[in-house]
């Protein structure tokens, strides 16, 4: 049987960072037989039967794509084990099939000799004219040169038929650089100077995982695209607290921890179903909004190669406790490795809590392309005043980032108003 890179979503590329089995180990059904890595997270990729690994086809470092093959193992011996076909060789320029353009078919029009040949219309690009589109280039390096700024228009294809693929858009980049010029062509940011900081003494350079890499370009083409808001305001969770606290015992026979993000998560999916702008994206003509069906949202987890955001599918059809399993879930993968690919995507809103770690507030960036996030400071005790005294009450510092071009502020006011509201009362989201 031949094992091969499962369904990887929208991305195009993971790389092999660990090999766990060699030619002539025997494996069970399972077993891990290569960790993969994605700009995103960490992945075991599992033997599908048991039986002896007779080749490897992938090597330490290698970028791989869904459906590459990483090894043959001989199920001769179980019983269940179907053989596999052999593969048909590939066709040419498979190799870079994951980044083709999906050509328009138009059957009477014979292929055309021209040795560069004007790009394709692609999935990416539906609304571009393809036949006057003087760029050949697939929608994962269009991605990355919307990324990084890049005029694909400048750069030269070393791909077959003139192609421009990554590579030749990062060569780009790094010609710039070292040029001195702009990187961000199309944004025209000034550049920060390089420092010499040997200069002053011993340093160490360490490189950054892929996770914190990805985050680097996402988060700096948030800011840079996104004109943010935030707004802050603080609910008295005094009450959650005590119910929350009354619920112990429960959560105990349960075995499940009740923590408070699982009532703010709760609260959250309330109010985008009320508000829904919230729960869209801008479509990319910037005149259209996509408003989608479907709560997912977003929970940021602390891992140690770096932030990752997995996601609560569903959260408006889930109770309090599904939602604390959930959360607990997939905060203990994200920090094991072993989140699925799909547990990273189809996000509609954001949480990023901070509570456990401190601090009176920030101000989180918009995890595009969602148009919000919500974050949530340190639980604070302060004297509020009832009208007749001073109390002690437990606040919580919130703060809303919304996109400006989506959501105004008098949206955000009623957002933060109505979250305060749910929270300040948990009864309301029974209502």
């Amino acid at each position: 049987m031949q094992i091969k890179i499962p369904n990887l979503g929208d991305i195009d590329e993971v790389e092999v960072i660990e090999i766990c089995v060699a030619v002539g180990d025997s494996v069970d059904e399972n077993d891990t037989l290569i960790v993969i890595e994605s700009d995103k997270a960490s992945m075991d990729v599992p033997a599908e039967v048991a039986g002896t690994v007779t080749a490897l086809h992938v090597a330490l470092g290698d970028m791989v794509a869904e459906g590459s093959s990483i090894a043959d193992v001989d199920a001769a011996e179980c019983e269940s084990a179907t053989p596999t076909p052999a593969a048909e060789p590939d066709p040419p320029a498979a190799a870079e099939a994951a980044d083709e353009p999906v050509a328009v078919q138009t059957p009477a029009a014979p292929p055309s000799p021209a040795p560069v040949p004007a790009a394709p219309a692609t999935v990416a690009d539906a609304t571009a004219d393809p036949v006057n589109d003087p760029v050949y280039a697939g929608p994962a390096t269009r991605r990355l040169a919307r990324e990084l700024g890049v005029d694909l228009t400048q750069v030269s294809g070393t791909g077959q038929r003139g192609r421009i693929v990554k590579d030749d858009v990062k060569a780009y980049v790094k010609s710039l650089m070292n040029q001195g010029g702009p990187v961000a062509t199309g944004a025209g940011l000034p550049q920060v100077a390089s420092v010499d900081f040997a200069r002053f003494g011993p340093v160490e350079t360490v490189a950054l995982s892929r996770i914190r890499q990805r985050g680097v370009t996402n988060l700096h083409a948030s800011w840079v695209n996104v004109p943010h808001v935030t707004q802050h305001d603080e609910a008295d969770i005094t009450d959650l607290e005590a119910f929350r606290s009354g619920l112990k015992d429960e959560a105990e026979k349960r075995g499940v921890r009740l923590t408070p993000l699982a009532f703010i998560v709760k609260a959250c999916a309330r109010v985008l179903k009320e508000q829904p702008e919230f729960n869209s994206s801008l479509h990319s003509d910037g005149k259209q909004l996509i408003m989608k069906g479907y709560i997912n949202i977003g929970m940021a987890v602390d891992t140690p190669e770096g932030l990752v955001v997995p996601v609560i599918r569903g959260a408006d059809q889930l109770d309090v406790w599904e939602l604390s399993a959930k959360i607990a879930d997939l905060a203990n993968r994200a920090r094991d490795k072993k989140l699925a690919m799909d547990d990273l995507q189809g996000g509609t809103f954001s949480v990023s809590s901070l509570g456990a770690l401190g601090g009176t507030g920030f101000t989180p960036i918009v995890n595009s392309p969602e148009v919000a996030i919500l974050g949530v400071a340190k639980l604070q005790t302060k004297p509020v005043w009832d009208g007749d005294a001073f109390v002690p009450r437990k606040v919580l510092p919130l703060a809303l980032s919304y996109d400006h071009r989506v959501i105004n502020g008098a949206d955000g006011g009623r957002f933060m108003v109505r979250l305060t509201e749910l929270l300040n009362d948990i009864r309301h989201l029974a209502l």
